[in-house]
């Protein structure tokens, strides 16, 4: 049977996890805010 704590302790981050989150808050990412923003800005620039 497993020891879950003894497990615990072992357990040890997957680098490749850590590089992803390092790689993704350091993205400059386009959500769907910044979409919203640039239509509104958009169309008031038309009026």
């Amino acid at each position: 049977m497993l020891n879950f704590e003894e497990e615990l302790k072992k357990f040890q981050p997957s680098l490749e996890v850590e590089d992803i989150e390092k790689a993704v808050y350091e993205e400059d990412l386009t959500d769907m805010s910044d979409i919203l923003r640039e239509v509104i800005e958009q169309t008031a620039s038309h009026n």
